[in-house]
C-alpha cells in the first residue's frame, strides 16, 4: 500500500512539473506587447502642460504581459507632427536600437527642440529573447520657454485658449451630480454630494420673471433636520451663503465666489482665468422658482490631475475600506492650487505638511511634478519651524526615490545643503536655534524672509492649568507635544539634524560629490553619537527632551527611533 502511495505521488509530481513546463514555454512564446504610460519630464499628461527643460527627458511602462520580462533594448522616434509619426519618421529624433533597460529619465538627443512648440513622440522596446514589441501609442508634447526648471511654474495661453502649467499638471473643474436631493419647503431644497471638494456650484432653472434671486448656502456640515450648519464658532469648517439674481427663461448660472482672502506669508491664489471655490459637500437652496432635480444642481468641483485607477485597496472591514477611500480621495480634492498647500484657511504650503502629502500621494497615483513644484517654491519660500527647513531635504530625497532623477538635486544643491541646518552646529554636531549662531546671514541662506525660527516639534501646544485657550492651542496642558520641555538642544530637532545629514551625504553620492557625500556622512555620525550620549537616559532607557531636561515625551523617542538612531540594546525601552 506504502509503495503504491509512492508511485502516485511520483506521477502527481510529474504531471504538476509537465504542466510547468508547458506553462512557461507558453509564455516565453508570447509576443512582448507595447510599452504604455508614456511620460515627458515626468509629467503623464504633457499635452496638458508646458515643459521648459530643452532636453526633457522621456518615460514609459515596460509591458510585462509575461510574468519576468525585462526590456533588453529601446527606440524613440519624435516628429514634428503626428502624421511623421504615424508613419514611424522621426524628423525630430530616431534613436534607432538602444540596448539597455532604462526606461526613465531617458534624456532626448534629436534636433533642438524650439519654443513654444508642439511635437509627439512613441518609443518600442525588445526583450531579452530579441523579440520586438509593437510602437506605443502617440503621445503629445508642448514645448515653452526654454529654461531648465525655472523657479516659478508660470500659467501659459495656447493659441486654442488654454491655459497650461509649465512643468506640471492642472487642476480642472468636474461636474458632480448631487447623491441626495430633498425637498425641504416650497423653494427649498437641500442637496448631499456625497463628498466634500473644493468646488463652485452650477443650478439651472427656469425663471418665469427677472429680478428674483435666489439664496445658496454651501457648508462642510449639516445639521440633523437637514439645513446646511450656520454656526461654525471658532471653528474653521464654516459655510458660504450667496444671493443669486436670477433672469428671465431658462438659464445655466455658475456662481460667482468672492476671491478667498488670506494674510499668510506665502498664501496661494486661483489664476484670475479660474473660478473661485470653497470646500463643501451640502448645498441649502431657498426661493427656488421650481421644482429641482438632481440633474439640475452640479458640484463644480476642482480637481487636481488624477488617475482613479492607479490603486486600489480591499479588505473586510468597511471602516478600512473608507479610510482608505477617504485618504485617496483627499491627495486627488486638496492640491486644488497646484501645490501642496495646508487648506483652505491660510492656503500657503508647509514644508512637513506637504512631504506628508508628497508620500501620500506616491502611494495612490504615479504623480511627480506637484511634489517637485511645491519643494523649489518651499526652498524659497520657507515658513518658520527650524525642524520644516530640514524637512525640504526629505522631500528632495523622496523625489529622487521615486523618479531616479536628480537634476533637481544638482540645481538646489547648495540650498539643500543649508537646509541640513549646518550652520548652526556646535563642536559635538548638535545644532541649536538660541545659541546666536542663527545671523542674518545664516536666515538669508535659507531664504526665511522672518526674523527668526523656533522648534516645533508638534502643533499645537497645550493650554497651560487655569489659563484661557487660546484660537491655535489645544485644550489640554499637554497638547498635542507630550507636554515637551524645550531646552537650547532640543532632541527632536537635532533627530531631524542627524536624518538630513543621511539623506545629503546619499544625495551627494548621487551626483558624483563623493568628497561631500563622506563628510556629511561623519557628520551625521557625530551628531547620532552625541544624541546618545547627551541626551539618552541611561536609568530610564528613554530619551530625554534635550539636554538639561528631565521629562521624557513620546516625540523624543519615536523620531529618534524612526531615523535609526536608537542602538539595538535600546530599541525595546524606547
Amino acid at each position: 500500500m506504502q509503495f503504491a502511495n509512492i508511485q502516485k505521488l511520483k506521477l502527481f509530481s510529474f504531471l504538476i512539473f509537465s504542466i510547468l513546463i508547458v506553462f512557461i514555454a507558453c509564455e516565453e512564446n508570447k509576443e512582448p506587447q507595447a510599452p504604455y504610460g508614456l511620460i515627458v519630464e515626468l509629467l503623464r499628461e504633457p499635452s496638458q502642460a508646458v515643459i521648459t527643460d530643452p532636453k526633457p527627458e522621456f518615460g514609459w511602462i515596460v509591458n510585462d504581459n509575461r510574468r519576468g520580462a525585462v526590456q533588453s533594448a529601446y527606440q524613440i522616434i519624435a516628429a514634428s507632427s503626428k502624421d511623421l509619426l504615424d508613419k514611424n519618421k522621426g524628423d525630430m529624433w530616431d534613436s534607432g536600437k538602444i540596448l539597455s533597460n532604462q526606461s526613465i529619465n531617458v534624456e532626448y538627443g534629436g534636433k533642438a527642440l524650439a519654443a513654444n512648440s508642439s511635437y509627439w513622440w512613441k518609443v518600442r522596446t525588445w526583450d531579452t529573447s530579441g523579440k520586438t514589441s509593437p510602437y506605443s501609442s502617440a503621445q503629445k508634447f508642448h514645448m515653452g520657454r526654454l529654461i531648465l526648471l525655472p523657479d516659478k511654474s508660470n500659467w501659459v495661453k495656447t493659441s486654442d485658449g488654454q491655459y497650461l502649467l509649465e512643468n506640471r499638471q492642472r487642476a480642472e473643474y468636474h461636474e458632480i451630480e448631487a447623491r441626495e436631493l430633498l425637498q425641504l419647503g416650497k423653494g427649498h431644497f437641500f442637496a448631499d454630494f456625497g463628498k466634500a471638494a473644493f468646488a463652485t456650484f452650477k443650478i439651472h432653472l427656469d425663471n418665469p420673471t427677472d429680478g428674483d434671486s435666489l439664496i445658496i448656502f454651501l457648508g462642510e456640515r449639516k445639521t440633523a433636520d437637514n439645513l446646511v450648519h450656520k454656526h461654525p464658532g471658532k471653528s474653521n469648517i464654516g459655510f458660504k451663503r450667496i444671493v443669486l439674481h436670477l433672469k428671465k427663461d431658462i438659464h445655466d448660472y455658475t456662481l460667482n465666489l468672492p476671491r478667498h482672502i488670506s494674510h499668510a506669508p506665502n498664501k496661494q491664489e486661483l489664476a484670475a482665468h479660474m473660478p473661485e471655490v470653497v470646500p463643501y459637500r451640502y448645498a441649502e437652496i431657498i426661493n427656488a422658482p421650481q421644482s429641482l432635480h438632481k440633474k439640475d444642481i452640479k458640484q463644480l468641483a476642482l480637481y487636481y490631475y488624477f488617475d482613479d485607477s492607479a490603486s486600489a485597496f480591499n479588505s473586510s472591514s468597511d471602516s478600512l475600506n473608507r479610510v482608505w477611500e477617504l485618504c485617496k480621495y483627499t491627495l486627488k480634492a486638496t492640491p486644488f492650487l497646484g501645490l501642496y498647500a495646508d487648506g483652505n484657511r491660510e492656503r500657503m504650503p508647509y514644508e512637513a505638511d506637504a512631504y506628508i502629502q508628497q508620500l501620500g500621494h506616491y502611494c495612490v497615483d504615479r504623480e511627480y511634478s506637484i511634489a517637485r513644484y511645491t519643494l523649489q517654491f518651499l526652498l524659497n519660500n520657507p515658513s518658520w519651524p527650524t525642524e520644516w527647513h530640514m524637512h525640504t531635504v526629505f522631500m528632495a530625497y523622496a523625489d529622487y526615490m521615486q523618479t531616479a532623477n536628480t537634476e533637481l538635486i544638482r540645481k538646489y544643491y547648495d540650498e539643500l545643503k543649508a537646509k541640513t541646518l549646518l550652520a548652526l552646529e556646535i563642536e559635538d554636531g548638535l545644532i541649536s536655534t538660541r545659541t546666536g549662531l542663527l545671523t542674518d546671514d545664516v536666515l538669508q541662506s535659507l531664504h526665511f524672509a522672518g526674523k527668526s525660527m523656533h522648534d516645533i516639534v508638534d502643533w499645537p501646544a497645550g493650554t497651560p492649568q487655569g489659563k484661557k485657550q487660546a484660537s491655535n492651542h489645544g485644550p489640554t496642558p499637554q497638547g498635542e507635544r507630550d507636554g515637551y520641555v524645550f531646552t537650547d538642544y532640543n532632541t527632536v530637532v537635532n533627530a531631524f539634524h542627524y536624518r538630513s545629514l543621511v539623506l545629503m551625504s546619499r544625495m551627494a553620492q548621487a551626483v558624483g560629490k563623493n568628497e561631500d557625500a563622506q563628510i556629511l556622512s561623519e557628520k551625521a555620525e557625530k551628531v547620532k553619537k552625541s544624541i546618545n550620549r547627551l541626551m539618552f537616559d541611561k536609568t530610564r532607557g528613554i530619551y530625554t527632551d534635550g539636554i538639561g531636561a528631565r521629562h521624557a515625551s513620546l516625540h523624543a523617542n519615536m523620531f529618534p527611533l524612526a531615523f535609526g538612531i536608537v542602538p539595538e540594546q535600546n530599541i525595546k525601552t524606547v
